[in-house]
């Protein structure tokens, strides 16, 4: 191993050049350095330096350093005569070439079979060079190195393949310039796809790798629509506006005369927000115009994301998610990015500000506004806008921040206050009149007081009551019958401020019971402990029949009540004094059972029954069928917890008539049982998977879940170990060769019954499945589907099938039934790059099912 040091003149490094230095009497002429820095080498073989050709070899990992230059190579040799620096590989005891160069100038690197640089002019000739740029892998023939900039390349295979020299695809390119880190201007170029030549060639080609967003056009995507003929869509230009902000104007055209256009936006402020807006339009043609099955209509989307970070500031929040349009949007749109929301059946959305104000009593305000939509009913709700302020508990008779004791200490109240403006409308009356139509407006004030306390250390009681006021700006009055119109008139629409006020009063207590029953030493179970809460609660309510009115309904004189605030947002009123009791069971059964594993001394601690409720409630004020019907309800989980069934049952103490109506009988009395089920229903889930199943997770982004692609999947699941002694026995040999297939299946089950009314009646029994399997680590199935019993048929089923091609992907989606039936194949290059290398052919459902 040799080492050494050029220093800044050539003639310390050459001393024969000192012999052409002319010496005079009064003045010395001096060579201009040559090298402008020092010059550190390294050779693994040796160092030699030929005085008459005036060049330094060095062989076997040679290394050299000069500037901000690098060149790493079996052998490199540099020229001082003409300060050039030439690299290449050098051949093995096999006589196979090895240590290829490695040429890296400031961030640029490149990987060529040889090379030669000149210090002076910064120019290069490269052979066989390889580089990656934005994911891009490059390699070229021949290379001429114009500057630190600019490149040329001959002969060049551009690939996102990993094996630069072996792709499984490239398109080659006759010559081109490169500019690193921004761009590749390509003249004739055709793809190759393993190294066969494809008819696909492009005149010309424009390869981007900016590191950064750029400003650009966005090329559609190509296909063909059965119904409206050939398509672009999704293409349009891309601007960058500022490093916080972009939009994209993006546009879908069909020969039919179909067209859409959209508009996107991402916005960001770092500590501060993000979020992103879109507006999608669509305008459908169908059929042929002048034909009967022409139609013509207009779909639109709106989405906007919002959220604030909240170190920004602690006491203000800002969020916002957006989703509404029209009804038919997802059904009907052309737009492939649609396609798999055609389930989606609600659009939701709410924006909302939120302050507190934290000085004691705080005070939180936020106001806020809300959307519902219904694309099945086309029914909107909304709430524009929504004001809410809430105080802080108040605990009068004790301090702040100190320990509440006793009924008086726990005395508290608070303060809270909404206010709404309320619109219930569909898509058709709020285009045909406007979107604030039929609103309604009103605010409501509580004040809740509630106070609690122990008797007998084991039964907690809680005592309170809570005042409520509600503000409308409309009242209705009833008119008395009409007897020339021989019917009741319209009742009249008051504008103006009214309000009303009413409170209740509530107790309740709670107690916890205990109880473990312990079996023999030698028995499995060992004990078994069941925990049972109690709740007793009581409520009442004063009537308040000074809000109501009577008016005559007939020709006979006859009146019914009725309250001007029975159109109000919050309810009416009480006009009937109300006092009931409601009483509720919690049960929790748990068993201890010896482990099966018999080393372990541990009991095991098993769930027998979760949560098996019972609640009820009595009447006291009502004259007849006091007593609510009794609500069960549990989880058993079986399975070690990975199976729970959810049960839930409704038993009616009371009986029916003839006509199927509940009477003031108990159901025993009338020759029935204690009760009388009038619902149940019960749901469960499952998985089932492979032993070496790891569930959803997938860091590796492998087709296989937990798999790394980038080792063998015999190592990963065959459980061998590399560094290990190879045994060649049968049994090693069969867990070498012998791997687990990934499969995952889901099982879901919903059943429902309803018998109010004797009906007897199955309102839905369900089961759907889904199954996924990794038949090799590069081929995935997933199929998805259901049968509904009660109706008799099979619900939305769908197959699709995953390869991964390396740089490739390939999908295929087939719904062979329904009125989603259809079909989508595609293949591309995965690589973002270069995505618009793809084919794919889809044939859409019809629109008319």
């Amino acid at each position: 191993m040799f080492l050494g040091v050029a220093k800044v003149s050539i003639a310390q490094e050459n001393p024969q050049i000192t012999d052409s230095i002319v010496v005079e009497q009064d003045s010395i002429v001096e060579k201009k350095p040559l090298l402008l820095d020092k010059v550190k080498r390294h050779a693994n073989g040796y160092m030699v330096i030929d005085r008459n050709e005036n060049k330094l070899y060095m062989y076997d990992g040679a290394e050299l350093y000069y500037q901000d230059i690098e060149l790493k190579s079996g052998i490199i040799v540099l020229d001082y005569t003409t300060n050039e620096v030439t690299a290449g590989r050098i051949k093995d005891s096999l006589g196979n070439l090895t240590q290829p160069p490695s040429f890296k100038q400031g961030a640029d690197e490149v990987f060529p079979d040889s090379i030669r640089f000149n210090f002076d002019t910064k120019k290069a000739i490269i052979w066989n060079s390889r580089s990656e740029q934005q994911g891009m892998n490059v390699k070229a023939a021949a290379t001429k190195k114009q500057n630190d900039s600019v490149y040329y390349l001959r002969n060049a295979k551009i690939t996102t393949a990993e094996n630069i020299d072996d792709p499984e695809y490239y398109i080659r390119v006759r010559t081109a310039k490169f500019v690193p880190k921004r761009k590749i201007i390509a003249g004739l170029s055709n793809l190759y796809i393993a190294d066969v030549p494809t008819p696909l060639f492009f005149p010309f080609a424009y390869f981007p790798m900016t590191q950064n967003r750029a400003t650009g056009f966005l090329f559609p995507t190509i296909g063909e629509n059965f119904n409206r003929g050939y398509f672009l869509q999704n293409g349009g230009y891309y601007f960058v506006l500022s490093d916080n902000l972009d939009v994209a104007v993006l546009g879908d055209y069909y020969t039919n005369g179909s067209y859409g256009f959209r508009l996107e936006n991402n916005y960001s402020k770092r500590y501060r927000y993000q979020g992103n807006f879109a507006f999608r339009y669509e305008n459908l043609i169908n059929g042929e115009r002048g034909l009967p099955n022409y139609s013509k209509s207009t779909i639109f989307n709106l989405r906007w994301s919002h959220s604030k970070d909240s170190k920004s500031n602690p006491n203000s929040r800002f969020s916002a998610s957006v989703n509404l349009g029209s009804s038919t949007y997802f059904r009907e749109s052309l737009n492939q990015i649609n396609t798999n929301n055609f389930l989606n059946n609600t659009l939701n959305s709410s924006v909302s500000y939120s302050r507190t104000f934290p000085k004691y009593p705080s005070v939180n305000l936020s106001l806020s506004a809300t959307h519902s939509q219904n694309t099945q009913t086309k029914s909107v709700n909304m709430t524009l806008p929504s004001l809410t302020a809430n105080m802080e508990r108040i605990y009068p008779f004790a301090e702040r921040n100190g320990i509440k004791k006793g009924l008086f200490q726990n005395i508290n109240f608070q303060y809270t206050m909404r206010g709404d403006n309320r619109i219930n409308s569909t898509d058709e009356i709020i285009a045909e009149k406007g979107l604030f139509f039929g609103a309604k407006t009103g605010m409501k004030h509580s004040i809740p007081i509630a106070t609690n306390f122990k008797i007998a250390k084991y039964f907690n009681f809680t005592v309170g009551g809570n005042y409520e006021e509600v503000w409308t700006n409309e009242t209705v009055k009833k008119n008395n019958y009409d007897v020339l119109l021989d019917a009741l008139p319209e009742q009249d629409t008051i504008r103006g401020f009214d309000r009303f006020a009413q409170y209740n009063f509530n107790a309740s207590a709670n107690t916890t019971l205990y109880g473990v029953f312990n079996f023999k030493e030698d028995k499995k179970i060992q004990s078994i402990r069941h925990v049972a809460n109690a709740s007793v609660s009581y409520s009442n309510s004063p009537s308040f029949e000074q809000y109501y009115d009577e008016y005559i309904i007939d020709a006979e004189g006859n009146t019914r009540d009725y309250t001007r605030f029975e159109t109000g947002l919050y309810g009416r009123p009480g006009n009937r004094k109300s006092s009931s009791i409601g009483i509720t069971l919690r049960n929790t059964l748990e068993a201890k059972i010896k482990d099966k594993d018999s080393t372990k001394t541990e009991l095991k601690k098993i769930k027998l029954l979760n949560n098996l409720n019972f609640s009820t409630s009595y009447n006291i004020t009502a004259d007849s069928l006091r007593w609510s019907p009794v609500r069960m309800s549990t989880v058993i989980p079986l399975l070690d917890n990975k199976l729970n069934i959810n049960v839930g049952a409704t038993f009616d103490p009371y009986a029916l008539d003839k006509d199927n109506r509940r009477i003031n009988t108990f159901n025993v009395d009338n020759g029935g049982p204690l009760f009388r089920m009038t619902s149940a229903n019960f749901n469960w889930g499952y998985t089932f998977k492979s032993k070496n199943s790891k569930g959803s997770s997938n860091k590796n982004n492998s087709p296989i879940p937990g798999l790394d692609n980038n080792r063998g999947i015999d190592e990963q699941l065959g459980g061998f170990d590399s560094d290990a002694e190879t045994d060649t026995s049968k049994e090693n040999q069969a867990g070498l060769y012998t791997t687990t297939i990934p499969w995952t299946i889901n099982l879901r089950h919903s059943f429902t019954y309803a018998n109010n009314q004797q009906q007897q009646q199955v309102s839905n029994n369900s089961l759907m499945a889904s199954a996924n399997v990794s038949l090799t680590p590069k081929w995935k199935v997933n199929v998805s589907s259901g049968y509904d019993f009660k109706n008799k048929g099979v619900t939305f089923t769908n197959l699709g099938i995953n390869r991964d091609l390396d740089s490739w992907n390939m999908n295929i989606s087939w719904t062979p039934f329904g009125n989603r039936q259809s079909w989508y194949f595609f293949i591309g290059v995965k690589s973002g790059m270069l995505r618009d290398l793809k084919y794919e052919k889809r044939r859409e459902p019809d629109k008319r099912l």
